[in-house]
């Protein structure tokens, strides 16, 4: 790191000064800065965008470990956005010019207002605007990509947030991979069973606040006829209303299952030495709930 992030004329000058040893393409700058929480912590999962005077942007990515980027670009103004999780967005204009350092400093991220929770009570899921889907690799190679069709849940929020629980029921025979054939042999007993376990059941009661919007939502996934602990990571995205009127809220969630886990081994096809599904299967929902009437 260089000085106080270039924070005076001199640390500016030395910063050119050790810049001019490093080779730049004619007409360019460096654009940089840090960025801090409140209590003057990196914020390293933080990304940067930088767009130039029309708005096109000109480069984007993630900062390093200790909260900083650096980055060349022709000279010229630009416009400056650093986000993260959690956090408002920050803004800046910034002037680059030629074999200069434009060093915005450290730059303080403000924490985001959370936004509302669901009202206490029971709400159900609302099929028509939510998904269960899930991605697998095919023979180890081309990713599988799939749904449930049908599903059914409710979450019972509590006072204290924390202490809500929730309960989702999926029909196993509803699986779509939009292929017959292999959605029949999915359906079969080399794979889900869907004969001796009709249905796949998730019931949580641990909702844990990860900040900002995130939420980690751990319970009892039972598949294939077993039960293990599961931990949704999910991004709570607010209450609104609908096209009609109705109170609704939404979030988005994902988790890794592997299906050793669930005896899902599929021996017969392995036998034949064919690979069909990789180890783990990735399972994407979004979902919208409405009050239970």
């Amino acid at each position: 790191m260089v000085g106080s992030w270039l924070g005076n004329r001199t640390n500016r000058a030395q910063a050119a000064g050790n810049l001019a040893a490093v080779p730049m393409p004619a007409g360019a700058g460096v654009l940089g800065c840090r960025v801090l929480d409140p209590v003057n912590q990196p914020v390293p999962e933080a990304e940067f965008v930088v767009t130039d005077t029309a708005g096109r942007q000109v480069v984007a990515g993630g900062l390093d470990p200790f909260g900083s980027f650096l980055v060349t670009l022709p000279a010229g103004e630009y416009r400056l956005a650093v986000s993260a999780e959690g956090y408002a967005p920050y803004r800046a204009n910034a002037t680059v010019a030629e074999n200069a350092v434009a060093a915005l400093g450290e730059v303080t991220l403000r924490p985001a207002r959370p936004p509302a929770l669901p009202g206490f009570g029971d709400w159900a899921i609302e099929p028509t605007h939510s998904s269960i889907g899930f991605t697998a690799r095919h023979i180890g190679l081309a990713r599988v990509r799939g749904r449930f069709n049908t599903f059914a849940g409710i979450v019972r929020m509590a006072e204290n947030v924390e202490r809500s629980a929730m309960h989702v029921v999926i029909d196993a025979a509803s699986i779509d991979t939009n292929v017959k054939m292999r959605d029949d042999h999915l359906k079969s007993a080399d794979f889900l069973d869907v004969d001796r376990f009709p249905t796949l059941e998730f019931y949580s009661d641990r909702f844990t606040h990860r900040g900002g919007s995130r939420w980690a939502i751990t319970g009892g996934l039972s598949l294939h006829g077993v039960t293990r602990t599961v931990t949704l990571d999910a991004e709570y995205l607010g209450v609104g209303n609908g096209m009609e009127g109705e109170m609704r809220a939404a979030c988005r969630a994902t988790t890794e299952l592997r299906r050793d886990d669930f005896t899902v081994s599929w021996q017969t096809m392995l036998a034949r030495g064919i690979a069909v599904v990789g180890p783990s299967i990735r399972v994407d929902l979004d979902v919208q709930i409405v009050p239970k009437g």
